[in-house]
């Protein structure tokens, strides 16, 4: 492909970095394994996508690039962020670098880009803009793969990822946008199948790829929505601990972790709410009920 440059087994050390920061800090506080195997799984698969014999096949086949960003785009960021990241972080920063992190996910910015539609923008457009283009050839691989990572990243953690995240929506909008991402991935599909993109690769290759991401990208963008299910399902289970954060209108869940309840606080930026009263559903961005894992 005009824009790959193949650096087989230079991708994994980043990787395999990332994911032992992970391990040694899920080891100092009681940390689920599934998400630790979550976590790992993502890295893993990241691994794979950007390494032999995938690598190589991504740089002189059409094929083989589809599918490298589609594993990088969708099913490695959902495990990473299942894996909750953001919340072991909390967990193992001393109070105030928790308390000042926990202020930050509040900020104008994180609000903005946590919204799901946002999201579905920066991930299903960059993927529009890439093949839609003159920007495939001309973008090098490096920077095309950091983007599809960090925005599928995005879209999985404001859709259905356990960490902290600003007044989600309700559950019907979130998988709204799911819907609409597995309505581009077809379109796209459809798009290559056709011949309508404008590629220089050869006919077969384009309708070759296309029959990968129609069957791929749909089955992982199911897996999001099922994710989605399974978290609402989850923080309704009476067993269920809370690990909270107490800035205003914080608090972070994480279901099935069996760590006490831990109270950081911080300087308040906003007006006591002692007279208010508890947050109201509408206040939490949730139509069904406060949910615990939203700011």
């Amino acid at each position: 492909m005009p824009h790959h440059h193949h650096l087989s087994g230079f991708w994994a050390v980043p990787a395999l970095v990332v994911l032992v920061t992970y391990v040694v800090l899920a080891g100092r506080t009681a940390w689920s394994r599934w998400r630790t195997a979550s976590f790992a799984g993502g890295c893993a698969l990241v691994t794979v996508a950007l390494t032999d014999p995938v690598a190589a096949l991504a740089a002189t086949d059409f094929r083989g690039h589809v599918l490298q960003h589609l594993l990088i785009g969708v099913p490695a960021p959902l495990a990473l962020a299942l894996g909750a990241p953001v919340t072991l972080l909390l967990r193992s920063l001393p109070a105030a670098r928790a308390g000042r992190l926990a202020l930050a996910l509040r900020g104008p910015a994180v609000h903005l880009l946590a919204n799901p539609w946002t999201a579905l923008a920066l991930s299903a457009g960059g993927l529009a803009a890439l093949y839609c283009t003159p920007l495939y050839g001309l973008v090098p691989a490096p920077p095309v793969h950091a983007y599809l990572l960090l925005a599928g990243y995005l879209f999985a953690w404001v859709v259905a990822g356990p960490d902290p995240a600003p007044r989600r929506p309700p559950a019907p909008v979130r998988l709204a946008v799911v819907g609409v991402a597995i309505a581009v991935h077809a379109g796209m599909s459809a798009a290559m199948y056709a011949g309508w993109l404008d590629l220089p690769v050869p006919s077969g290759q384009l309708r070759g790829a296309a029959e990968i991401m129609f069957p791929g990208g749909g089955a992982a963008e199911l897996l999001l929505a099922v994710a989605l299910a399974a978290s609402r399902r989850a923080r309704r289970t009476p067993e269920d601990a809370d690990v909270e954060l107490l800035a205003p209108g914080l608090t972070v869940r994480v279901p099935g972790e069996p760590e006490p309840v831990r109270r950081i606080r911080v300087p308040d930026r906003e007006p006591a709410r002692a007279t208010r009263g508890p947050l109201t559903p509408s206040e939490y961005g949730d139509e069904d009920e406060p949910d615990p894992a939203d700011l």
